[in-house]
């Protein structure tokens, strides 16, 4: 079992509790799934998912590959346990295997380990993301260009908000709703624009670090990509 967890990529106790409670499992390394490093795999086969959780990781992740299995982590708040659910299920769609959730500090680590995560995250590297720069590869431009709104959402669902924001005018008060997204990427910032731009979507600079959509139409939109968190 030891040669076994060695030629998949993975840890010996996941191999053994195949081995163990799985007489003919159907579980299989990550390789059999990664669609860079396969061509009999769609590239990829739920590109949609795939969007999302770049967006995600981009946001709110962290690909760890000094290990000696990479694991890909996204941090989501207690407060949105419907968010930690989207996003496990986008892992296990776009290449996991298995996910687990790890209790930190006001937020949940979703987690997964997979020799072929970097494969299909190439923006990973040392050091914070802000202080690196933040290029998407040609396929991934095509995905994203397929699938802006998903994209989006998952963005929104990590370093973004829906809030209610209160004005007064000339004595009267007025309430109406408007993303905010803040990121201290210039190079994620530029994408989030990007990816607003392909759907129409009207927005603004508040400082150089924080984009909002206040349009009355473009709220609308991105309601139909975004939505609150949950």
């Amino acid at each position: 079992m030891a040669a076994t967890a060695r030629a998949l990529g993975l840890p010996y106790r996941t191999v053994w509790h195949w081995c163990k409670d799985r007489p003919e499992p159907r579980q299989h390394g990550t390789q059999l799934r990664c669609f860079r490093c396969r061509s009999g795999v769609d590239n990829p086969t739920k590109p949609a998912a795939y969007a999302y959780l770049l967006g995600l990781y981009l946001g709110d992740g962290h690909l760890v590959t000094t290990a000696r299995v990479p694991v890909l982590r996204i941090y989501c708040a207690n407060a949105w346990p419907h968010l930690i659910e989207l996003c496990e299920q986008a892992m296990r769609d776009v290449l996991a295997n298995s996910v687990q959730r790890v209790q930190k500090q006001g937020c949940i680590g979703v987690q997964s380990y997979g020799t072929h995560w970097p494969c299909l995250l190439p923006q990973h590297g040392p050091g914070k993301k802000h202080e690196r720069p933040i290029v998407l590869a040609d396929w991934q431009r095509q995905i994203v260009e397929a699938h802006p709104g998903d994209f989006l959402r998952g963005l929104f669902h990590s370093d973004g908000c829906r809030v209610s924001n209160r004005v007064t005018v000339r004595g009267k008060g007025y309430v109406y709703p408007r993303y905010m997204f803040s990121n201290e990427s210039a190079d994620i910032m530029r994408l989030c624009q990007w990816a607003l731009d392909l759907l129409g979507i009207a927005w603004k600079m508040n400082r150089s670090n924080s984009l909002s959509v206040a349009r009355r139409e473009a709220v609308a939109a991105l309601d139909r990509h975004v939505g609150p968190k949950s």
